[in-house]
C-alpha cells in the first residue's frame, strides 16, 4: 500500500481541520519514512522479488519499524510531540501513524512481526494486485470527499485538495511503472523521494488555504 496511506491524513484533516495538512502526510508515512531509512543504513532488510505479485519487496526484518511494539512506540511518540506541538488534537496525529501498521495488516504478506521477534502476520491483500488498488484508491477517494465537502462548509477552496490527490495519482502511477526494481537501498532512498513529495505538496496545501484565510479576513 501507498497512497492509500494517506487516507488516514486526509480523514484527520478533515475531522481536526487546525492540524497540518503536511503533518498529517507525513505521520501516515512515518514508519516507511523509518523504513526506508534504516535500510539505506543496512539495519533494516529486504529483498527485492520480481515475480511476487503486487509487490516485488520480501520484507524479512524490519523490526524496528514495522513490528507491532515498534509501530506503537512511533505512533505514541510522534502522538507526544504533536501535542506538544498542537495540542490535544495532536493525539490524532498518533493514531494516524499506527494506521500505517493496520493498513500495512491488511496488504502485507505474513511480514509484520508481532514481537521483537516471533511469529509474523499479514493478510496478503497485495497478491491480488487488482483488489488491492481498487481499496487503495476506494479509501482514498472516499475521504477526499468527506475532506472536499468539510472545506466547502469551512468557506476554503477545494482546488489545493484536489491538486494535493492529483499529485498523489501520479505518484502512483509512476510507482506502478513496470521495469526492474533498483536495490534496497535505492528503494529506500526513492521511498523517501516520494514522501518527501507528498509532504511537501501538503505543505502547499497549508500554505494556500493560509493565503485564502488572510484574504477572508482583510478589511474590503
Amino acid at each position: 500500500m501507498f497512497i492509500g496511506h494517506f487516507a488516514a491524513s486526509v480523514a484527520a484533516k478533515a475531522l481536526r481541520p487546525a492540524l497540518p495538512f503536511w503533518a498529517c502526510v507525513g505521520a501516515a508515512q512515518l514508519l516507511d519514512i523509518g523504513w526506508g531509512t534504516l535500510v539505506m543504513a543496512g539495519v533494516e532488510k529486504l529483498r527485492l522479488v520480481p515475480g511476487l505479485p503486487g509487490s516485488p519487496l520480501d520484507l524479512y526484518f524490519m523490526q524496528y519499524t514495522h513490528s507491532l511494539p515498534a509501530a506503537l512506540l512511533w505512533s505514541l511518540l510522534a502522538g507526544l510531540v504533536a501535542v506538544r506541538l498542537w495540542g490535544r488534537d495532536g493525539w490524532w496525529i498518533a493514531a494516524v501513524v499506527f494506521s500505517h501498521w493496520l493498513a500495512d495488516l491488511l496488504v502485507h504478506r505474513p511480514d509484520l512481526p508481532l514481537g521483537l521477534g516471533g511469529p509474523k502476520v499479514g493478510l496478503g491483500l497485495w497478491n491480488l494486485p487488482m483488489a488491492e488498488m481498487i481499496v487503495e484508491l476506494g479509501l482514498l477517494g472516499l475521504v477526499m470527499g468527506m475532506w472536499v465537502a468539510a472545506r466547502r462548509d469551512a468557506g476554503l477552496a477545494a482546488r489545493p485538495a484536489i491538486g494535493w490527490f492529483a499529485a498523489m495519482l501520479v505518484l502512483a502511477l509512476v510507482n506502478a511503472l513496470p521495469g526492474k526494481p533498483p536495490s534496497p537501498a535505492g528503494m529506500g532512498a526513492l521511498a523517501l523521494f516520494a514522501f518527501g513529495v507528498a509532504i511537501a505538496v501538503g505543505w502547499l496545501v497549508d500554505r494556500a488555504d493560509a493565503a485564502q484565510a488572510r484574504l477572508a479576513g482583510s478589511p474590503s
